[in-house]
């Protein structure tokens, strides 16, 4: 009796189970929530997010990075530090050298060299 109960029950899950070739797994954009299936993003370095008022959050990210931190808004900062910031970023252009002349060279001393 036991045997046949068990038996029913198997054929009623054949029969509602799907044929093999419709498998449940055939796509990686399924929904996962113990870990992520997909091999395009399978690895996942950790990494410390640093807000401009100086809170931290982990995050996962998809290149090694340590540290990245968030751009600041100027506009909210005080004129001087804005002002020194930007004079950090846009640094004047070097001055051009003088070019050497040969005015103040005694050539005379040279004159050894010269000939063979």
């Amino acid at each position: 009796m036991a045997a046949s109960r068990a038996l029913s029950a198997l054929r009623l899950l054949a029969r509602s189970r799907p044929p093999l070739s419709a498998c449940s797994r055939s796509n990686s954009n399924r929904a996962a929530i113990g870990h992520l299936h997909r091999q395009h993003y399978g690895r996942l370095y950790p990494l410390l997010l640093v807000s401009t008022d100086g809170s931290t959050v982990r995050l996962r990210y998809g290149e090694p990075k340590r540290i990245l931190m968030m751009p600041l808004d100027s506009n909210t900062l005080p004129e001087a530090e804005r002002r020194a910031r930007l004079r950090r970023q846009f640094r004047s252009k070097p001055k051009a050298k003088e070019e050497e002349t040969f005015e103040g060279i005694d050539l005379d001393t040279y004159k050894k060299f010269w000939k063979k």
